[in-house]
This record gives structure tokens, C-alpha cells and sequence, in this order.
């Protein structure tokens, strides 16, 4: 049976993860929160290419108890804004799991996320392409193997974003560098987000480099969130706990050769 999926968010990413997650034959999803309705475009299929008439849009304001018996799903991915949290524990006490992909939260909303998950499954991740959360993973490795090598962390994105990204921040903080001194940002067009850790040792460099070349990467990465999350107890979750935890079970399957 397939997961039953609810969006919140219809913007410029949005709309590319409901047409992933429509794609998705594992998935059904049911409908979409957004923030204004067009009465002559009610249906988010027609909006995103369909002739049938399914995934409904709702106003977040009619996101309430009511409407949840009414319209059940076992998933809610959120890529709106962090004003969504007021809505989490509504979800939360309806028995819905959460995968909300915000790049970033006020405190405020930060503790309506962990009340909401003393009640339900939460997996949050403000970059949940699955590629930039295996770079955090091999970049924190290779910092164990070579200590003492130099870490500058490269980001690229498009001309209009205007602060920091914050994988890069995340990334600065995994690898305890001063993202002050050792992050560095690039702005041009046609660029959709790129993230680059380069180790510097004597006579070579190492490079790890993620790109995101369509922002259906995103809709990849949450579908995959989602259903990992699914048998998950309430609790507060990472992508990159979803990562690790398949990095770990594939290293151990590993056979190196040796050589006597």
C-alpha cells in the first residue's frame, strides 16, 4: 500500500518535489498546502502538468484537526517556511510523521519542532538532497583519517541568494572549522547549489565535491526521508542519521584486498 503523503509549500522547490513525489510509485500524495488558492486552479495535478483530478490544494489556515480525520496521510514534508511549525503539533497528535526540509528556524520555531517530536517521528534537514548529506558523512571521515590537512569549504549558488548557505554553515560546524575564515561563497547565475570541502596536504589536494543540477533532487532526497521514517518512534532526526546509518551497514560489507 502506498505511503500517503501531504505538502506543505507550493514555490519554486515545492512544486518540483510534488511532481517527484507523484512520480513516485510508493508514494500517493493526497494533497498540497499552499499559501494562496486560484478558485480556478484547485487541484495540484492540473498545476503541475495532469489531466485527473487529485492532490487537492488546501490553505494552511484549514490545515486543523477536523480536516486531518478527514484527509489522513502518514507523512507531512514540508518545504514552505518555518511559520509551518505552528501547524506541527496539530500533525503530531493526528499521528503524522515529518520530514521538513527548512534551511533555517527561528528559536521559536526550533521548540515547537521538539514538542511536536515527543509525539511523533520528525526527520529535519535543511539541505536534504541524499549526495550533500553522503559529503557530510566521507568529509567527517576523511577528517579522522588525515587531522592535519588544511579545510576550506567552497559554496556556490544562484545570483540572488543573498546569505550564507547553511550546509556550508553545517559543514563548517561538523568539521570544526571558523566558517568566518574557512567558508567561502560564490554567487552567479545558472547555478542551483554546489558545496566543495577541499583538503589541502603537502604536494596534493583532496577534493569532495556535491552538486544539485535540478532541484528534483530535493523531491528525491524527501521521498527517500519519508519513507526511512516511517517505523521510526517519536523522536528528533537527521538526514544525515539516515545517511550514516546506511554508510555504516555498507562499510561493513566491504572486502579490501590485501596483499602479504
Amino acid at each position: 500500500m502506498a505511503i500517503r503523503v501531504g505538502l506543505l509549500g507550493f514555490g519554486r522547490t515545492g512544486s518540483v518535489v510534488a511532481k517527484e513525489l507523484v512520480s513516485d510509485s510508493e508514494l500517493s500524495l493526497q494533497w498540497v498546502c499552499r499559501k494562496t488558492i486560484n478558485p480556478a486552479l484547485t487541484y495540484a495535478s492540473h498545476a503541475l502538468g495532469f489531466d485527473g483530478n487529485f492532490s487537492p490544494f488546501v490553505a494552511f489556515d484549514k490545515l486543523t484537526p477536523e480536516f486531518m480525520k478527514k484527509n489522513p496521510v502518514d507523512v507531512v514534508i514540508d518545504f514552505s517556511s518555518g511559520k509551518a511549525t505552528a501547524l506541527y503539533n496539530t500533525l503530531a497528535d493526528a499521528g503524522v510523521r515529518i520530514v521538513t526540509a527548512i534551511s533555517k528556524y527561528t528559536p521559536e520555531e526550533e521548540a515547537l519542532i521538539k514538542d511536536a517530536s515527543l509525539k511523533t517521528a520528525i526527520l529535519s534537514s535543511p539541505n536534504i538532497t541524499l549526495g550533500i548529506n553522503w559529503l557530510m558523512i566521507a568529509s567527517k571521515v576523511l577528517q579522522k583519517i588525515i587531522p592535519l590537512a588544511d579545510i576550506e569549504v567552497i559554496e556556490e549558488h544562484f545570483r540572488d541568494k543573498k546569505e550564507t548557505s547553511g550546509t556550508a554553515l553545517r559543514l563548517a560546524n561538523h568539521l570544526d572549522i571558523d566558517p568566518q575564515l574557512h567558508v567561502n561563497s560564490i554567487r552567479v547565475g545558472g547555478v542551483v547549489g554546489k558545496h566543495e570541502v577541499i583538503f589541502g596536504l603537502p604536494n596534493q589536494t583532496i577534493r569532495i565535491v556535491h552538486e544539485s543540477i535540478n532541484r528534483a533532487a530535493f523531491g528525491t532526497g524527501a521521498a527517500f526521508a519519508g519513507k526511512w521514517l516511517q517505523h521510526k518512534p517519536a523522536g528528533l532526526y537527521s538526514m544525515e542519521q539516515v545517511i550514516h546509518e546506511k554508510f555504516m551497514r555498507k562499510v561493513k560489507e566491504l572486502d579490501f584486498e590485501t596483499t602479504a
